[in-house]
């Protein structure tokens, strides 16, 4: 048995179920949980279930459930959670699911789906059936990028569908937080 990593990555938490529904955590309280779990450099970023952190370098699967596990231990109700490192958070936001004359028209905006892993091919084709001239989307790794051509509260399709059609659990950011989260963390910081 080798010794220890001691290599530490910068890793973004984007948690579900933080301040909506009911569940208000206040940012402080949630920073002091991650520091409780041993990591390092803990922020937030706005108050919807965003935690930056460094952390030693570990499975990200096994990050996620011990996270989600202390979070429910100290909540009391499940927060899915979902980790990407500062290198993929940058190639999330820089990725274009879609063309950019599209993005640009009016009342027009794309969200990101953060899922723990990428759906099976007959979940995928069936999100695919939901596409409409409101709705559209692109999956690209372990996020489906939502194109939603008018509010997202005047589309027939929900987050709760994404997860039902999708058969797991996920969290959704506009591509203007990601793209904000990718600037102020996306890089790797230099030790």
């Amino acid at each position: 048995m080798g010794p220890k990593s001691t290599m530490t990555q910068r890793c973004i938490a984007l948690l579900r179920a933080i301040n909506v529904g009911g569940h208000t955590v206040k940012m402080v309280d949630l920073r002091n949980l991650f520091e409780a779990l041993g990591f390092s450099s803990v922020e937030t970023f706005i108050a919807s279930g965003n935690v930056i952190f460094d952390s030693l370098v570990e499975n990200t699967e096994g990050l996620e459930k011990r996270i989600a596990n202390h979070l429910k231990e100290s909540l009391g109700y499940e927060v899915a959670t979902f980790i990407r490192s500062a290198p993929e958070i940058m190639e999330i936001a820089n990725y274009q699911p879609f063309p950019a004359e599209e993005l640009a028209a009016e009342g027009v905006s794309l969200y990101v789906v953060f899922l723990s892993a990428l759906p099976s091919e007959g979940r995928q084709q069936k999100l695919m059936g939901y596409r409409s001239p409101v709705d559209d989307f692109h999956i690209y790794g372990r996020e489906v990028y939502w194109l939603c051509r008018k509010k997202m509260s005047e589309s027939a399709f929900s987050g709760g569908l994404l997860e039902k059609t999708l058969a797991m659990p996920a969290t959704i950011r506009n591509s203007t937080t990601v793209k904000k989260l990718a600037t102020k963390y996306g890089q790797v910081p230099q030790s």
